[in-house]
C-alpha cells in the first residue's frame, strides 16, 4: 500500500510538473470559477490506510475494525458529529427496536444497567463511549462531493469540501469504505397539491415530538416502524392520528413467549427452514395481536423473513400502537390522491381536513450522487448489486459497509471482513 503514495508523494515533491498532470481532469473549472470562489483554499492529502465516508455506527464499526489490526485510516462525515442521523434527525421517544445484544458493535457490548432496549441517548452515549475507546477521531463537516478511481496512479481521489473555511480537499487513498449507509437522504413523496396545504407538512426527519401537535388531528404517511411509533407519540400527547398505509404490512408483537421476536426468530432459524419459522410467527401473531386485515393492515403473501431477505422490507414490531388503533384513536386511511388548503383527499373519494402530515416515509442511500464507478453499486437505488452476504467488496480497494439491509448486526459482519481483506493486502504487499 505505501509503496503507491510513496511514489506520489517523491513525484509531487521532485517533479514540479505532476500536480498539474494530477489536475488536467480539472483545468476547465478555472473559466467558470465565480467571484464566491477566488478565495477558497484546495489542498492533497496522501492517505496511508482507507478512507471512510461516513461517521454513523457502520464507520465507527470499520474504523474499529481496522485500529484492532493497527490499520490507520481517515473518516470523513459531512456533520459536525457521530452518528448525526441518531443525534439530529430522530423523535426523542425513539428506542432501539431490537434488543440490545443484537446491535452491539464489535469488541465492545452495551453496559449491562441498560435496558433490553436501550432509548437514543443511550444508544447515543454507546457510540460516543465507542470512539473515544478507539480513538476514533473523524474529520467533521466534510462533505465528500466526488469519488473516483484514478487507474493511472491505482488510488481513489476523494474531493471533499469543508464548510468550515472553504477549504476544499483532495484525498489521495488505495482504499475507500463506504460507510453513509441506507438511510442518509430523507425520501419525500410528490403528493399533488403539496403546495397548497396551509398546515405543517415533515418529514420524520425533522419530527421531534408530538408536543407541538397537541389537540390537533395529524396524518401521518406510512406505516413503517417510524410511522407506527410516531402515531403513538401523537396519541400520548392528546393529538388526534391518523395512518395512510398505502401497502401491505407485515405487524409483529416484539416479544413473543417472553423473548423477543427478532431472537425467538434466529434461535428457531438454526433448526427450522425459513418458511416453517415464518408460519410459526404469523401464528403466533395471529394469537397475540389477532387478525391485523379487519384494521385496514393487510399482510403480504410473503412471509415476514422471506420478505426481508428478498427485498428488505422489515415487518413492524408492535409497541402499542395496534391497540390504538382497536382502540379507535388511530384512524386508517388509504393513500393520498390530493391535498387542497386544509383538506387531504384520499383515492377512495373521502376527504378529510388535518392541521399537519408528518411524512414517515424512510430514506435512501445517497451514494450515486458523489461516487464515480460502475460496477459494484446501483445507480437505482445506491445500494451493492450483489445480494448479502457478498456486498461487501467491490473492485480496486472499494467496500462497503452497512448496506446489508440487516440493521447494526450486518454492519458489524461487515466491518470485520473490509479489516480482514485489508489486513491481507498489506501481508501480501511485505
Amino acid at each position: 500500500m505505501d509503496y503507491c503514495l510513496r511514489e506520489l508523494e517523491g513525484k509531487q515533491a521532485n517533479d514540479p510538473l505532476f500536480m498539474k498532470k494530477m489536475n488536467n481532469n480539472n483545468n476547465h473549472k478555472s473559466s467558470s470559477t465565480t467571484p464566491s470562489q477566488v478565495h477558497e483554499q484546495t489542498q492533497r492529502v496522501f492517505v496511508h490506510g482507507p478512507v471512510i465516508v461516513g461517521a454513523g455506527p457502520s464507520g465507527l464499526a470499520a474504523a474499529a475494525c481496522l485500529k484492532e489490526k493497527n490499520i490507520p485510516c481517515i473518516i470523513l462525515e459531512r456533520s459536525n458529529c457521530i452518528a448525526s442521523l441518531w443525534q439530529l434527525k430522530t423523535y426523542d421517544r425513539l428506542r432501539l427496536h431490537l434488543p440490545k445484544q443484537f446491535c452491539e458493535l464489535p469488541f465492545m457490548e452495551f453496559p449491562s444497567n441498560f435496558p433490553t432496549y436501550p432509548s437514543k441517548q443511550q444508544f447515543i452515549k454507546y457510540l460516543e463511549d465507542y470512539a473515544e475507546r478507539f480513538g476514533i477521531r473523524p474529520r467533521f463537516n466534510e462533505t465528500v462531493k466526488n469519488a473516483e478511481f484514478d487507474s493511472k496512479i491505482g488510488c481513489w481521489k476523494l474531493k471533499s469540501f469543508s464548510s468550515k473555511g472553504d477549504l476544499t480537499t483532495e484525498y489521495v487513498c488505495r482504499w475507500l469504505i463506504v460507510a453513509t449507509g441506507e438511510n442518509a437522504e430523507a425520501v419525500v413523496p410528490n403528493i399533488e397539491g403539496v403546495d397548497e396545504f396551509d398546515g405543517i407538512i415533515r418529514h420524520t426527519s425533522l419530527y421531534k415530538s408530538g408536543e407541538e401537535f397537541r389537540g390537533k388531528k395529524v396524518l401521518v404517511v406510512g406505516c413503517g416502524n417510524s410511522g407506527m411509533e410516531v402515531c403513538l407519540d401523537l396519541c400520548n400527547h392528546d393529538a388526534t392520528p391518523s395512518l395512510v398505509v398505502r401497502d401491505s404490512v407485515h405487524v409483529l408483537p416484539r416479544e413473543m413467549l417472553g423473548k423477543s421476536t427478532f431472537g425467538l426468530s434466529m434461535w428457531l432459524l438454526k433448526w427450522f427452514p425459513l418458511r416453517l419459522v415464518d408460519r410459526f410467527l404469523l401464528i403466533v401473531s395471529w394469537l397475540m395481536l389477532g387478525d391485523t386485515s379487519q384494521l385496514g393492515l393487510d399482510r403480504p403473501s410473503l412471509g415476514p423473513l422471506q420478505l426481508k431477505n428478498l427485498s428488505g422490507k422489515t415487518p413492524v414490531l408492535d409497541v402499542g400502537t395496534l391497540a390504538k388503533i382497536k382502540g379507535g384513536h388511530i384512524k386508517v386511511r388509504p393513500s393520498i390522491k390530493r391535498l387542497k388548503r386544509h383538506t387531504v383527499e384520499f383515492i377512495d373519494g373521502r376527504s378529510e381536513n388535518f392541521d399537519g402530515i408528518i411524512l414517515a416515509t424512510g430514506y435512501k442511500s445517497n451514494v450515486p450522487y458523489w461516487l464515480k464507478e460502475e460496477d459494484m453499486f446501483s445507480k437505482k437505488d445506491g445500494f451493492p448489486m450483489k445480494p448479502f452476504p457478498n456486498g461487501w467488496k467491490g473492485k480496486n480497494g472499494l467496500y462497503a459497509v452497512g448496506f446489508t439491509k440487516r440493521g447494526l448486526l450486518g454492519a458489524s459482519m461487515d466491518a470485520k471482513r473490509i479489516a480482514i481483506d485489508i489486513e491481507r493486502c498489506l501481508e501480501a504487499e511485505k
